[in-house]
């Protein structure tokens, strides 16, 4: 059984609102940037030489971030607070904790703008805050396409202590355990914007993309299919979260996966519970059989992955 939530005299240093968006690093930057753009169904909203900013059909200036890199795994984690104020306080409850920001409390010099702060966490990922990000204009939603990123996957050497951080320092609730070999985190009525996997080592498992609908879902995975791209795992439905699933593959072997219909947690009434480890609750559905080693492998990712 996992152990019971540990109290801290310092309060979480904010309220988070959502996962607003992911940085990959990529030694394969252009495959990646081609992949994410025409077969993903991502839009490319600035790119350089070096980088390329994606939206999904969603508010969010971008969803994803690629970097060309030397290392290939994850370099940031964004979330959204309310105001820039929440920014400040957030600094100074870190500075309580003897965590000192990385950069800011201040304008965030990036391609999407925003004021906001970094940190690293107890395994050094880098975590961003940020409020006032710019604007982008409507983009219809018909499409089988994203809508944004809705969840990722962290590898960790220490699934109790990944999880006392990101409740007690972040403000994560706990929604779900998978016998002691996962939890899951939320921060708003989504089942689970984080989930930790307990693992050899420090790194990306997968980044999960919202599908509007199981329609969008399905005729998602048909449009990848036209492009040659077919799920490594899936289709299936989860037990933790109810979420439908697809696994597939980046051009850099990072794990990406469509998704749609979390479960929807009211606070105060949800009771987080333990399941089991069997292959019935790991696909309600039945249809997508046990993962494939090729897929377990990819989402191991790599050690030095996600080092700041």
């Amino acid at each position: 059984m996992p152990p019971p939530p540990t109290t801290s005299a310092h309060p979480p240093i904010a309220r988070l609102r959502a996962l607003r968006s992911v940085e990959l690093l990529t030694p394969s930057f252009a495959e990646a940037a081609d992949f994410y753009e025409d077969a993903w169904g991502l839009e490319v909203v600035e790119a350089e030489h070096s980088a390329s900013w994606l939206r999904g059909t969603g508010d969010e200036h971008h969803a994803l971030q690629l970097t060309r890199s030397d290392r290939t795994g994850l370099g940031r984690l964004s979330f959204a607070v309310g105001t820039p104020a929440e920014v400040d306080e957030a600094a100074r409850r870190l500075e309580a904790r003897g965590i000192v920001p990385l950069c800011g409390p201040g304008p965030l010099d990036q391609v999407g703008g925003g004021y906001g702060l970094r940190f690293a966490d107890h395994e050094g990922r880098v975590v961003e805050l940020s409020a006032d990000t710019w604007a982008v204009p409507p983009r219809g939603r018909d499409g089988a396409v994203p809508v944004g990123v809705t969840h990722a996957v962290l590898n960790t050497t220490d699934i109790d202590a990944s999880v006392s951080f990101y409740t007690d320092v972040l403000g994560l609730r706990v929604s779900d355990w998978s016998e002691h070999q996962m939890a899951f985190l939320r921060c708003n009525a989504d089942h689970h914007c984080v989930a930790f996997n307990q693992a050899e080592w420090v790194s990306l498992n997968h980044v999960a993309y919202e599908m509007s609908s199981v329609d969008h879902f399905m005729r998602g995975l048909g449009r990848l299919r036209h492009h040659g791209v077919v799920p490594q795992w899936g289709p299936g439905r989860h037990g933790p979260g109810n979420n439908t699933f697809s696994y597939f593959t980046d051009p850099t072997g990072l794990v990406c996966e469509y998704t749609s219909e979390v479960a929807q947690v009211v606070e105060d009434r949800w009771i987080a519970k333990v399941w089991r480890r069997v292959p019935e609750l790991s696909d309600l559905w039945g249809t997508a059989g046990p993962p494939s080693t090729e897929i377990r492998c990819h989402m191991a990712g790599s050690p030095e992955g996600v080092r700041a």
